[in-house]
């Protein structure tokens, strides 16, 4: 590992670099924070992907690229006399250094748990706020759906709004199934699409109380349809005939097969 010294020129050789390219690279020079914002986003899910396959090096990279884009925004920032880079690292030391007085500030002597942490953390925000804002307005608009909602809940149980015991959230579950069952039987799509909404909302709470990364499980289980599925049409091209030449019948029995060799 890097001594301090080591990192601090690491990351100075960072600026000096984002200086050159801004001066002397003409696409550098061209971007704006709109137009890198979308590439930031990929960098973000590109480092989530290298951080599930715990790939080390390709994490270090991809926090690396990350960093880049940091330094860029701040730059750009820089160049409209706005803020710097300066700014940008002492808003966050202020801020961690205010959530966590019993790291930096404990005159009481007391030591929470990380659980006593995890669960007063909206309410400490809330005060840092000056309770100019509400606890909810930190979570983007953009947001994917289902981030967003996990974000909303755990927001939620930072401020104490959580189930006593995990195993009563699924009364919820089972209510907000029945509930889109009956929207369907109504057959009003806009009555289907609210209830389907909660049914979800539901779901993805019982997740985040059993300890399940939903987003995670989704995507497992998106790549094991893909695995089945590629199998089924393969299968299928090789006996020289088309999907939608086959019954439901024969899909579900090529899908079986693919299902017993561990597909």
């Amino acid at each position: 590992m890097h001594t301090k010294e080591e990192k601090i020129q690491a990351f100075a050789r960072l600026l000096d670099i984002m200086d050159e390219l801004r001066e002397k690279c003409p696409w550098n020079a061209a971007q704006t924070m709109e137009s890198i914002r979308p590439m930031t986003e990929e960098e973000v899910y590109e480092l989530s992907d290298a951080i599930n396959r715990a790939d080390s090096a390709g994490t270090a990279g991809e926090i690396g690229d990350l960093l880049y884009h940091m330094v860029f925004y701040a730059r750009i920032a820089q160049e409209q006399g706005r803020f710097d880079i300066a700014d940008c690292l002492q808003k966050v030391c202020d801020k961690m250094v205010f959530r966590h007085p019993h790291v930096f500030a404990n005159p009481d002597g007391h030591e929470p748990t990380a659980k006593e942490i995890a669960d007063t953390w909206e309410l400490v925000k809330a005060r840092e706020k000056n309770g100019n804002k509400t606890v909810m307005s930190g979570i983007p608009d953009a947001m994917p759906a289902l981030l967003k909602a996990l974000s909303m809940q755990e927001k939620a149980r930072g401020c104490g709004f959580d189930w006593e015991r995990r195993e009563d959230v699924w009364d919820k579950v089972h209510e907000e199934l029945q509930e889109a069952q009956e929207a369907c039987a109504e057959d009003d799509p806009a009555h289907m699409e609210e209830e389907f909404g909660d049914l979800l909302f539901a779901a993805i709470n019982a997740a985040r109380l059993y300890g399940v990364d939903p987003e995670k499980a989704l995507g497992t289980t998106c790549s094991k349809f893909r695995r089945r599925f590629t199998y089924l049409e393969e299968n299928t091209l090789k006996k020289g005939r088309k999907l939608t030449d086959l019954t439901l019948a024969e899909m579900d029995a090529i899908w079986d097969e693919g299902k017993a060799k561990g597909l």
